[in-house]
């Protein structure tokens, strides 16, 4: 088990590794949430390309630990592998209404908080090595959700980027990804901010705010 001083120094130490092999890519980062993004600024730093954010979020049911789905900014929606095909049939048999009313208010929120803006754009990812990002991984579902975006896009290559995953989240990278960048592997994940010593995730709007600076400003 290994704990990091902050998000910006893992990924430093995500961007030398990264280096490496894809110094002189053609690359694009996205980031896959708020602290993806503090990791995913210094490896787009280090490799001198884009850094875009996935807005994603996930639909949860009453009385379910997980996730039963979620959705990203276009629309892309997808349910989360950890339920058996007859588990997720049977709960949107009974959640059928829930679960579209969720799609639906999800899906104006993101669209609200990017505003006329694009946090991502399907042009500044074509033909690029893309590298997902993230600050920790608890599961690989928002993997899975990026990917769903990712499908109308011809990329050259998938990678996927933590400091920090659980083994059920590397055993999907493994399923999902053409390479993968994780230093330390969790047994027993307890929470992603527990094992940064100092909390440097700004605020979502922050966040939001400065990518959105990033995207319309690359060339």
């Amino acid at each position: 088990m290994m704990y990091f001083a902050s998000r910006k120094q893992a990924g430093r130490m995500l961007a030398s590794q990264l280096a490496q092999k894809y110094q002189d890519k053609e690359c694009a980062v996205v980031a896959l949430s708020d602290g993806g993004t503090v990791v995913g600024m210094q490896i787009a730093m280090q490799l001198h390309c884009v850094v875009t954010m996935l807005l994603v979020d996930e639909i949860e049911l009453p009385r379910e630990a997980v996730a039963v789905a979620g959705i990203s900014q276009d629309g892309s929606f997808t349910y989360n592998h950890a339920y058996a095909p007859a588990e997720i049939e049977d709960m949107v048999s009974e959640y059928r209404g829930v679960i579209e009313q969720e799609k639906i208010e999800k899906l104006h929120e993101m669209n609200h908080l990017i505003g006329r803006g694009g946090l991502i754009r399907h042009e500044l990812l074509k033909d690029k090595t893309v590298i997902l990002v993230s600050d920790g991984m608890s599961s690989g579902f928002s993997i899975d959700l990026a990917l769903q975006y990712l499908k109308p896009v011809a990329i050259e290559k998938l990678v996927v980027a933590t400091p920090l995953a659980s083994i059920n989240a590397v055993d999907r990278m493994h399923i999902l990804a053409d390479d993968l960048y994780c230093i330390s592997v969790l047994e027993d994940y307890i929470s992603t901010d527990h094992y940064y010593d100092e909390q440097d995730v700004p605020s979502h709007e922050v966040v939001v705010q400065t990518v959105n600076q990033i995207v319309n400003n690359w060339k």
